[in-house]
């Protein structure tokens, strides 16, 4: 069941199971679109049918912008977001809770989470943002040593801001366990990635201690 969800700090849809496995995932978007993106609500259902509460939220600068990309000096307070997201869940779920987030929305969580290492039990990262598009040189993976949490990515196999092979040398930089979700055909959007949902909770549940 979907239903609309906003406290002073915290604005998206819950998702809440018919038969709850007492697990939630927070899931964020991406740097151009908001909650209701078509991704971001494809998984959701999918992790909510296997028994999971689901956020999937706004991040600070789209509750303040209805569009426009987010500015690097509020990048800090997108990260609060998203630990306010994950309070939210946590007061809803006793078992585990996993941190997700597409493109942008899941550069800043994996940044959160290499910080605050307590904080979830997995990252499911879809499209991570190795490098700006036509860019390798310039990598957003400085802080990959201290990320210490399991991470999945889901990454496809035509997304211009990484290829697989760039994407696998970055994960080797992670001291904790990485697993990777290829996606043929699929560009940064991951229009596909609803379809692989039973196989991408199959390996967050692995990498997250069930």
């Amino acid at each position: 069941m979907e239903e609309p969800f906003e406290t002073s700090a915290v604005q998206g849809v819950l998702h809440r199971p018919e038969t709850a496995n007492g697990h939630g995932l927070a899931l964020t978007h991406g740097a151009g679109s908001d909650c209701r993106a078509p991704l971001l609500a494809g998984v959701a259902r999918a992790f909510e049918t296997a028994g999971y509460l689901v956020l999937r939220y706004n991040l600070p600068y789209r509750r303040e912008r209805p569009k426009g990309p987010p500015f690097p000096a509020g990048a800090a307070r997108d990260r609060e977001g998203i630990e306010l997201a994950v309070r939210a869940v946590r007061e809803l779920v006793p078992g585990r809770l996993f941190l997700g987030g597409h493109s942008y929305g899941g550069r800043q969580s994996a940044m959160l989470a290499a910080a605050r290492p307590e904080i979830a039990e997995a990252l499911l990262l879809l499209s991570y943002p190795l490098h700006p598009p036509r860019d390798p040189s310039n990598r957003r993976t400085a802080f990959f040593p201290e990320l210490h949490m399991p991470a999945l990515f889901v990454h496809g196999t035509s997304d211009p801001f990484g290829s697989l092979e760039e994407l696998r040398d970055a994960m080797a930089l992670i001291s904790a366990r990485t697993d990777l979700v290829p996606v043929e055909g699929a560009a940064h959007d991951l229009r596909r990635a609803p379809g692989l949902a039973l196989e991408l909770i199959e390996r967050l549940e692995a990498l997250g201690g069930s």
